[in-house]
């Protein structure tokens, strides 16, 4: 169905009974907003998804107090020519009454091999938490540890080439998701048409041994280049450079499974933000920020304040 036309007797058809959760957590389409899309217009319907999830939350929120709520998208949200879209979401949530928070992270800070920047927006109900504050979460990948493409699949065995069953080729020991395309083009059979590490080549990005990968994001099939230059990366390779538990697998046929790596959030990445603020509701229900009867919320001696 269209999400925009998604309602809470909707909602709650799916659910079974009365939705009535504690935070919505959310990630509008991003494609209209980002920097890889070079034929986005400003009348593209995508555009609208981020108020949408406004008025979702919302809604749920006039039902039963939503604590939190937190949203994911593309850095570009954030740029000149889409602030107003941020800006909008912003307002909305605020006039929903939620204190609203963003930070722009970096999936290699969090323990994965990837550089993947994306933003984080993250609401507070203001009146359950008058004065609560959201950190985004402490890095935690340590210094001297290696996030590296060479550390994540430099030891894995050379994948199966698709065919007409996911099962064609699949031995017991391999993976079900090890699988990528038969590589075609001229460049994979040319010495020296492809060199590791070079990014250059929109559609031929190549992958360092050495360093984080690229963006875990394949649009029209464009995988990158595994750092051999034989052929691109395999399905359960992504997984891994996404940050994807090593035993988890994906359903679906071979493009269906490149466009749920490619969209996911690197699950490392999501685990360190749903920390985050489970440690800000756990530090509120510690300290909390509701004035006592007959007390101002002025002369609240637990009210947190910005670090």
């Amino acid at each position: 169905m269209d999400v925009r036309e998604l309602s809470l007797d909707e909602l709650d058809s799916r659910w079974g009974g009365t939705f009535a959760p504690d935070g919505v957590v959310g990630g509008p389409p991003c494609q209209s907003f980002s920097q890889a899309n070079r034929s986005v217009t400003s009348s593209d319907p995508r555009h609208e998804l981020p108020l949408v999830y406004a008025r979702i939350v919302r809604s749920l929120n006039e039902r039963s107090a939503l604590k939190f709520i937190a949203l994911e998208n593309v850095p570009g949200l954030n740029n000149k020519q889409n602030t107003h879209h941020l800006e909008a979401l912003q307002a909305h949530l605020e006039e929903t009454g939620f204190t609203v928070f963003k930070a722009t992270l970096n999936a290699r800070d969090y323990s994965t091999p990837q550089s993947r920047r994306r933003l984080f927006v993250v609401g507070l109900n203001s009146k359950l938490y008058p004065g609560l504050v959201w950190n985004p979460p402490a890095f935690t990948t340590d210094k001297l540890e290696k996030m590296t493409v060479r550390a994540a699949i430099g030891a894995l065995p050379e994948p199966r080439f698709f065919g007409r069953t996911q099962d064609a080729g699949l031995t017991e020991d391999q993976h079900p998701n090890h699988w990528c395309m038969n590589p075609k083009s001229k460049r994979f059979l040319t010495p020296g048409a492809l060199t590791e590490g070079d990014s250059r080549h929109r559609s031929f990005k190549t992958l360092a041994w050495d360093k984080p990968s690229l963006t875990v994001a394949y649009g029209n099939r464009e995988v990158h280049v595994h750092p051999s230059c034989k052929r691109r990366l395999s399905v359960y390779e992504a997984m891994l450079l996404q940050g994807f538990p090593v035993g988890f697998e994906l359903l679906g046929s071979l493009s269906s499974q490149i466009a749920q790596v490619s969209e996911a959030v690197p699950p490392t990445m999501a685990e360190a933000v749903a920390r985050s603020i489970n440690d800000t509701m756990e530090r509120a229900l510690d300290f909390p920020l509701r004035p006592a009867p007959g007390q101002s919320p002025q002369a609240s001696s637990h009210e947190l304040l910005p670090t």
